[in-house]
């Protein structure tokens, strides 16, 4: 019997990054809200992990990221909803923190029902990051799945792979280059 983790819409990517970051002996870290802890899991699912994983932390609450992530009372008091600012500063400090070579961000309002107003509150909307020392590579997204939690974690989680295979690709460094 197949195991059903993790979900087959990201095991495509999930094994292309996970190849990626192995042939290149470079190293991700995680920072992940709305998808709860699925693209740390779903990478931590491949047998070789401990080469390029250096740790991941679900940021769920802002109290969390107060404590973990580098957050003021002031980024609390100013905080309006995921977009591409929150992710980048979180994709950015955590790499920092854990010297990975990538830090993948995600932010997102899974659902079921909104929790604001503005189009970063509504269901199905997320906010993504990659950083590294070249920079930061964002995008957001709406995944057309309204309300529907788990499908939003997962795809959450599926959007985020992608952006960090296309960035790694992007990268100036080639499999492995500059290492000794």
């Amino acid at each position: 019997m197949a195991s059903d983790f993790p979900p087959s819409s990201i095991r495509p990517v999930l094994k292309e990054v996970t190849q990626l970051l192995s042939s290149r002996s470079e190293t991700i870290s995680i920072a992940e809200t709305a998808a709860g802890g699925i693209i740390s899991a779903s990478l931590l699912s491949v047998p070789g992990a401990s080469k390029y994983y250096k740790g991941g932390l679900t940021l769920y609450t802002l109290e969390s990221r107060v404590q973990f992530a580098g957050w003021t009372e002031d980024s609390m008091k100013n905080y309006k909803g995921p977009n591409k600012d929150v992710v980048s500063g979180l994709a950015e400090n955590v790499r920092e923190r854990l010297r990975s070579t990538y830090c993948l961000c995600e932010s997102g309002t899974a659902g079921p029902g909104a929790s604001g107003a503005s189009r970063e509150r509504t269901p199905d909307f997320v906010a993504l990051a990659v950083a590294s020392e070249e920079g930061l590579v964002t995008e957001e997204h709406t995944t057309g799945m309204d309300g529907d939690r788990e499908k939003n974690m997962v795809e959450f989680a599926r959007l985020g792979l992608e952006l960090l295979k296309n960035a790694i690709l992007q990268s100036s460094k080639g499999p492995a280059e500059g290492k000794m």
